[in-house]
């Protein structure tokens, strides 16, 4: 299985669904973040932000060294994401060389512009890359499903579908979260507490220690039949 959880910034994949990524990892499967934008700026007071572009880009190395998991971050600039062609056939490019069977990314609803553009040059990646009669660098068609998952700026309207277990690799997540600056020093958002919290509710929910959790794009949970799902007459 190849895995690909795409974030606008680095951070927002390995918060979103680190836990699970590393999980898949674990497993012997192939999984990448792909980061849009690095977040640069969110820049600390006396650091320029190219600086903390380079420091963020390798925070997120060493957060997908404690995963196991490869990571990409793109040239696009921070809170100034756009929905074009370019970005899109660049996104679909990449996804026929990384030839994931599952993506993960933001939830369509977000405070953050950069998220819900994240969303949508997701969605359209997926139908560029699977559809042969686009040609890209020569690479065949491949077509992808995709989940969203779950960030504390992404809640309107989000309701969990699935619920994963993760209590073996929570730890394993938390360690790799404080890598981050931002996830441990923001004096806007109390990162670290939220998403340990987070964790633990939604594995309350899961009757498991700890859980992240997925939601289907809207309409694809539609199950269509004769019958009750898992009990076929």
């Amino acid at each position: 299985m190849n895995l690909v959880v795409v974030g606008a910034h680095c951070g927002d994949a390995e918060i979103q669904a680190g836990a699970i990524a590393h999980k898949y990892a674990k497993a012997g499967h192939n999984v990448t973040f792909l980061h849009l934008t690095a977040g640069e700026k969110g820049n600390p007071p006396g650091v320029s932000v190219e600086e903390y572009r380079e420091q963020k880009i390798r925070e997120s190395e060493k957060v997908a060294e404690v995963l196991g998991v490869n990571t990409i971050t793109l040239d696009y600039k921070d809170a100034e994401l756009t929905f074009n062609d370019e970005i899109i056939t660049h996104v679909a490019t990449l996804m026929r060389k990384l030839r994931p069977n599952v993506v993960i990314t933001h939830w369509e609803n977000s405070i953050h512009s950069d998220h819900i553009m994240c969303y949508r040059i997701v969605q359209a990646a997926q139908l560029k890359a699977g559809l042969p009669g686009f040609d890209l660098e020569g690479l065949p068609a491949h077509y992808y499903s995709f989940y969203h998952s779950e960030n504390w700026e992404d809640m309107e309207g989000y309701d969990p579908d699935l619920f994963i277990d993760v209590s073996d690799e929570f730890d394993t997540y938390l360690e790799a979260l404080s890598h981050y600056w931002f996830i441990m020093n923001s004096s806007s958002f109390r990162y670290y507490d939220y998403y340990k919290a987070l964790g633990t509710v939604r594995g309350c929910v899961n009757r498991t220690k700890y859980a992240q959790t997925l939601k289907f794009p809207r309409g694809t949970n539609v199950r269509k039949g004769g019958a009750l799902p898992g009990y076929e007459l």
